[in-house]
């Protein structure tokens, strides 16, 4: 059944499937959540039950009618009448700085890094429930540095009440024992992101970290020894799940050979062949350096699953203190399905972002009448830009108004191939076609934010259990029709299909364009087809092509399998080749819509028949 329908019937029967025919598309829509778990299963019951209400009650008419026709999607339903934001990316520095308060008590300033650390877990923590999406540190070495320094100082300080020998070098001594504890400090933070839960106990954080930029001693010292924290596992050797990492790459800062982080830049790299992150921020796009003003606050940083947050018409333009407030995803499948022909297909996907604009205006409305009460954390610590101004029965739309508003899309493929009978990754000419698709989308943000004062932006759109859930009604409305509804799911985005098979060079020579039009976030992803361990000079080159062809935030997928008995890792195929163990006893770490899932059983249907039909992109 869709999970689209309305009415008690719907949702008693939807609740049953769950609980008694362990229906997986609606137990794992998202794969961070356990949905089988209590009180996974508690939330995903909440959750149909208040996606419900929201579409009964809070949506207008048409869009409802919208939204039930397959056309149209508001993402985190289940979170709109709680009026909570999608994201934000968190200013660290500032909370640790002045000390915050959870609503238990207030954290004082952190003393040292191991501190720092822990109370950077706690904000993640607490923050996570304020909000309906991820989060994330946009400058994670910067604002820990000053930490590692008061680190250093009192490990000097306790050296020199020692009687040491004339000879003994007490700053070198200080500065190895900082070193140990920032890899523990980080060490410590890898755990706590993996194992602490929020949401009732549903999932844990969706956190992500950017970093690689801070020149400084302290700085390079943080990104070192957190690159090899991540690099030695969780405590039985595990790939890290949290956080998602991502290296901002900068020429003259760590690109080059002769740049002073470029050490750093090898090392991620290393790591990445070991973990699968970091993942990629190219900071000398043309659209990510526009808005560097040489200080680390205006540097481009991403979610982990690919949202930016950049332009700003309503104060300063950084994604520091902000976030996105809500997306709607626009099917560009069934818009193609309903056409006649290419220029009535122009015109229906007008109507859908009159819709889609519609409906974000109207949940922005909703949002702004919530009081900043109802948030403490978020707003009263100034996680949110100017939140700390705001008293506790504030309304929020003078915070809200620097957040954004987001459009986004899914299966481009399958719509020119409904169309045109080929996707762009086939046909030359119909690459031209998605350009002026996915262009007149962006256009239409554009003129949308000059018309609203809002920040209106174009996401190619993530999708997790959405990329199934629009197939399955478009195929029973429209028959099974080969390259278009033929599979289990849509291909998210503006990426050529997971099927096709295409070079690396090719694919993300195919999908850079997209990157600039799709300002609100964006990602291109290339599988590789083997361990690349011992093969940095491999990911180098890739990650130099994605550079070149001004890509703004990229990922390199490749086999992390782990026996659990043994620990062997490598690519393995059936049982464990050391040990002999079964297939069941070995982990297999893959990427799922930006974040890795080491637990297969925790996807839902359409994206395990995604992942199974991913093939490597050859060199």
């Amino acid at each position: 059944m869709s999970p689209f329908n309305v009415g008690p019937e719907p949702l008693w029967q939807s609740i049953h499937e769950m609980i008694h025919a362990g229906n997986m598309d609606l137990l794992q829509e998202n794969a961070n959540v356990d949905g089988r778990s209590p009180m996974g299963l508690m939330g995903k019951i909440g959750s149909e039950s208040a996606r419900l209400y929201a579409i009964r009650y809070l949506l207008s008419p048409e869009i409802r009618e919208a939204v039930n026709g397959n056309m149209i999607y508001p993402h985190d339903l289940d979170f709109y009448a709680a009026g909570t934001t999608t994201c934000c990316q968190i200013p660290l520095g500032k909370l640790l700085r002045g000390g915050f308060n959870t609503g238990h008590g207030h954290m004082r300033e952190p003393k040292d890094i191991k501190s720092a650390l822990a109370l950077a877990s706690i904000i993640l923590q607490a923050n996570q429930n304020q909000q309906h999406g991820g989060q994330a540190f946009p400058m994670f070495d910067a604002d820990l540095a000053p930490y590692v320094q008061k680190t250093y100082e009192n490990k000097l300080r306790m050296l020199e009440e020692l009687p040491l020998a004339e000879h003994y070098d007490r700053q070198q001594k200080a500065w190895s024992m900082t070193e140990r504890d920032v890899f523990q400090a980080c060490e410590a933070f890898i755990h706590n992101a993996n194992s602490m839960h929020s949401r009732g106990g549903g999932q844990v954080p969706f956190i992500s970290i950017n970093y690689g930029t801070d020149t400084t001693p302290c700085g390079r010292m943080l990104v070192k020894q957190l690159l090899l924290a991540t690099q030695r596992g969780l405590g039985h050797g595990e790939t890290p799940i949290f956080p998602i990492q991502i290296f901002k790459v900068k020429t003259g800062v760590n690109f080059r050979p002769e740049d002073p982080n470029f050490d750093l830049y090898r090392l991620a790299l290393e790591t990445t062949a070991l973990r699968m992150f970091p993942n990629f921020a190219f900071l000398d796009s043309r659209f990510n350096k526009m808005y560097d003003q040489g200080t680390r606050e205006s540097e481009a940083c991403y979610m982990g699953c690919r949202t930016r947050v950049m332009g700003n018409v309503n104060g300063e333009e950084n994604a520091v203190g902000r976030g996105n407030l809500s997306f709607t995803t626009i099917n560009l499948v069934r818009l193609a399905l309903m056409s006649s022909s290419p220029a009535d297909f122009e015109a229906q996907l007008e109507w859908a972002m009159d819709l889609a604009v519609r409906q974000l205006l109207e949940r922005y409305e909703y949002q702004c009448s919530r009081s900043s009460g109802s948030f403490r954390f978020l707003y009263s610590q100034g996680v949110w830009r100017g939140g700390e101004q705001l008293g506790p029965q504030d309304g929020l739309e003078s915070v809200l108004r620097q957040g954004t508003l987001s459009v986004g899309f899914i299966g481009l493929a399958e719509a020119l191939t409904a169309l045109y009978g080929q996707h762009h990754g086939q046909n030359p000419e119909l690459q031209r076609q998605g350009l002026t698709i996915i262009g007149a989308m962006r256009r239409r943000m554009d003129r949308e934010t000059e018309a609203t004062g809002l920040n209106f932006s174009l996401i190619a759109t993530p999708a997790e259990g959405l990329s199934g859930k629009f197939v399955k009604k478009d195929r029973r409305d429209y028959g099974t029709i080969s390259g278009v509804t033929d599979r289990d799911y849509y291909t998210n985005s503006f990426h050529i299909p997971v099927y096709y098979p295409i070079t690396v060079v090719q694919k993300i020579a195919l999908e850079a364009p997209y990157h600039e039009l799709c300002n609100a976030g964006h990602i291109t992803y290339v599988e590789l087809d083997g361990a690349v361990i011992h093969n940095t000079a491999a990911l180098d080159r890739i990650v130099r092509c994605m550079a070149e062809h001004q890509i703004g935030y990229g990922s390199i997928n490749h086999p992390v399998d782990r026996c659990r008995s043994c620990g062997h890792t490598g690519i393995i195929d059936g049982d464990c080749p050391v040990c002999c163990s079964p297939d069941g006893q070995v982990e297999r770490i893959r990427r799922i819509t930006g974040y890795l899932v080491g637990d297969m059983d925790k996807w839902n249907p359409a994206k395990r028949a995604e992942e199974a039909d991913r093939i490597k992109h050859g060199k």
